[in-house]
């Protein structure tokens, strides 16, 4: 896949997820908004009521003192009834019924000192003293044709709207002046609050308390906080223009508990399927720049080994053409020499077809090692034989310096000897001067630690962390610089942890590597 494809189609679904999840908690957020506005509306209604409850009950319990005839407030002075008459016809009978009705209006004495601190006491006075307490029906059917009686007592005000707000006035101006315990106290708050939430399905616990003029009085809760968040109030006992001197106010200390409890499934699930998707996004990218990583891997690898058979394909190729040359079929010296070149490089091709084998078949746990008891310096030296001449022909050394005493191990002779060999051979490849390559043993409690150390090129933290991972070669700008595949390495790694042993590696850029390798030792 084209390099600026891939990097479009990550942004876009990098753009899309983001927006997914901004969408996401957009939508949470307006929700959760939502539910508080209605929690608040809900809560002003039940507080609007309450203490609307709280008035009326005010004002019913003053008017009761004067409705009641057995009340101490009022006396009976005298009580009249007005008879009146009405026609009602009957055309599909032919018949006409006269009624006949009569209202009992009873006159009261009222003396209360309310009254008389109002500013006008003479409408009220009119007002309460004469009342219709109730209508005596007799309904009489003239006609002859039998004669239908019926008492019903009915208790009725009569009132207009305008008789009503002037009874409240008047009641209102006189309570006004009294305590407030006297007016409310706090069992009727509590009952009217738990009643008026109750119907409105709000489940919350609440404290309460009654202000007045920002000063708290002694109608409160225990745990009534005026500094609490979720804190609402409402005027009681408001005049007509709507101001007052006491304010109704109540914590609802369960408010997020109340406003979050309908979206708390919504939005877990939300939040679970949105986590689920970043998480399968994060994996699916992951697992695309790995496949495009090994894309590119194995291009470089196939380049390498491309390059790696051509060049000693065309050494065999020219030596077989000097073969045949008359003159130099004729001379026993160059021809050996020819052999021994395409010997050579036929056994370099085998040797990196073997190494892609081996890796194949650590990957598939197919390589069975057969160990035995080996001494670790002999087979370094052994090692270094594979590689002495080139390290002489380029003026270098190898130089070992053996200190431990113990070099038992049990390891696989074949394919311990290609690790070391393995690490010479980077060690040559990366000195681009002389190569110099010390060789150190020591024994650590029950451990053998061999050091490889060159002075070649280094290589940086980025580099020493990837440097065992598999067909991983150092980008210097000429993959062609220096031959291989980035096997060899990886190959060595997995044969050491095979024989139950580590390695690492420590460098810095400019100053040479060292290869550390830990191995344990048997007895």
């Amino acid at each position: 896949m084209n390099k600026k494809l891939f990097l479009l189609l990550v942004i876009l679904m990098s753009l899309s997820l983001i927006g997914i999840i901004f969408v996401q908690g957009y939508w949470i957020k307006s929700t959760v908004d939502d539910k508080e506005a209605q929690f608040t509306y809900d809560v002003k209604q039940v507080l609007l009521r309450v203490v609307n409850e709280i008035e009326n009950q005010e004002i019913e319990d003053y008017w009761m003192k004067f409705k009641d005839a057995d009340s101490t407030n009022s006396r009976l002075q005298a009580a009249t009834i007005t008879e009146y008459s009405y026609v009602n016809e009957n055309k599909l009978r032919n018949q006409t019924l006269f009624h006949s009705d009569a209202i009992l209006e009873e006159d009261y004495k009222v003396s209360s000192g309310f009254i008389e601190s109002a500013r006008d006491s003479i409408p009220f006075t009119k007002l309460i003293n004469k009342k219709v307490t109730s209508i005596v029906n007799n309904r009489n059917n003239i006609d002859g044709s039998g004669l239908s009686s019926q008492q019903q007592i009915e208790r009725i005000i009569r009132m207009d709207e305008y008789e009503k707000n002037l009874l409240k006035e008047y009641i209102a101006e006189h309570t006004s002046r009294l305590p407030l315990h006297q007016r409310v106290n706090e069992a009727t708050i509590e009952r009217l609050l738990a009643q008026e939430l109750s119907n409105r399905d709000i489940n919350s616990e609440f404290e309460y308390g009654v202000y007045s003029n920002s000063i708290s009085t002694n109608l409160h809760s225990d745990n009534f906080s005026l500094s609490h968040p979720a804190t609402y109030g409402v005027p009681l006992f408001a005049d007509d223009m709507g101001n007052s001197n006491y304010q109704l106010l109540v914590n609802f200390t369960e408010k997020k508990k109340v406003v979050l409890s309908s979206i708390t499934l919504m939005a877990a699930l939300s939040i679970i399927f949105t986590l689920i998707i970043v998480i399968a996004y994060s994996s699916a990218l992951s697992q695309l720049i790995k496949q495009r990583q090994i894309s590119q891997i194995k291009t470089d690898f196939i380049n390498n080994m491309t390059h790696e058979f051509k060049t000693p394909i065309a050494t065999i190729n020219l030596a077989l053409d000097a073969i045949k040359n008359p003159k130099i079929s004729s001379d026993e010296e160059k021809k050996k020499r020819y052999l021994k070149m395409i010997r050579d490089e036929n056994r370099r091709m085998h040797a990196q077809v073997e190494n892609v084998l081996r890796i194949s078949k650590l990957d598939k746990n197919e390589l069975d090692l057969k160990k035995e008891r080996l001494q670790l310096n002999e087979i370094v030296e052994d090692a270094i034989t594979h590689i002495e001449l080139i390290v002489e022909d380029r003026g270098g050394y190898i130089q070992t310096h053996f200190g431990a005493l113990r070099s038992s191990i049990l390891a696989n002779q074949d394919h311990f000897t290609n690790v070391i060999v393995n690490i010479l051979d980077n060690a040559v490849k990366y000195s681009p001067e002389t190569p110099k390559i010390d060789i150190y043993t020591e024994n650590v409690k029950n451990y053998i630690i061999l050091k490889i150390r060159d002075q070649g090129a280094g290589m940086s933290k980025l580099v020493q962390k990837k440097i065992f991972e598999k067909f991983y070669r150092e980008h210097t700008g000429d993959i062609h610089n220096v031959k291989g595949h980035g096997l060899g390495l990886a190959y060595a790694k997995r044969i050491i942890e095979d024989h139950h042993g580590q390695v690492s590696v420590e460098s810095e850029k400019g100053k040479g590597s060292t290869f550390i390798i830990k191995l344990p030792l048997i007895s």
